[in-house]
């Protein structure tokens, strides 16, 4: 998705985003990362001054902050959406507060080479040992049937084995539950990785 981005080209429009926009992305926010808490994400994302919201290419939407007070600094990305997907931070940003429990994922060694050249990250690369997910069945649905750890849509920090920081960010195309299952096929779709355009946007 950011692969190639540049944000001196690639950028269209830019908007302010309105303040019951905001809610709606701070209420999403915490909806699918039940660790970060109100107060946090009010320090990330103060009411002032508010986001600001640049499209890129047709189905694309970046979030930025600004940095240095009100009327002068740079824009800083901070998070992203395409379509109606999950609402996704920037790597930058979980490096940046790495006490921030964003929903996470590791995966083993062997896929981090393919990870950081930007491929999705196949179901072996999360099952073999040194990959991680969360545990399935911990939460039951009203009718009673375990809910798998991670759902498919949903979105994830991607860590690798052995290191501190996360590599990439991506929406789970499969639940964590056909994931064990099947244990082939693309596990998760890359959306942004380290050294790729966005991450490099300064």
């Amino acid at each position: 998705m950011f692969r190639k981005f540049d944000s001196s080209s690639d950028v269209s429009t830019s908007t302010q985003v309105k303040a019951s926009v905001q809610r709606a992305i701070k209420s999403q926010i915490l909806e699918a990362h039940p660790a970060i808490t109100e107060d946090l994400l009010d320090e990330l994302l103060p009411k002032k001054p508010p986001l600001v919201q640049y499209k890129v290419g047709p189905h694309l939407m970046l979030y930025c902050r600004k940095t240095g007070g009100e009327g002068s600094g740079s824009d800083e990305p901070v998070f992203f959406q395409e379509r109606d997907g999950p609402i996704l931070p920037t790597l930058k940003l979980v490096h940046r507060y790495p006490g921030l429990e964003f929903t996470r994922v590791t995966v083993d060694k062997g896929a981090i080479p393919f990870v950081l050249g930007g491929a999705h990250i196949m179901c072996p690369g999360l099952t073999n040992p040194g990959g991680e997910m969360p545990t399935d069945g911990v939460e039951k649905d009203d009718d009673g049937f375990e809910l798998p750890g991670l759902a498919k849509g949903d979105g994830v920090i991607v860590y690798a084995e052995g290191k501190e920081l996360p590599i990439a960010v991506g929406v789970m195309k499969m639940s964590s539950v056909e994931i064990r299952e099947r244990n082939k096929g693309n596990g998760i779709e890359v959306a942004h990785f380290l050294g790729d355009g966005l991450f490099q946007t300064d």
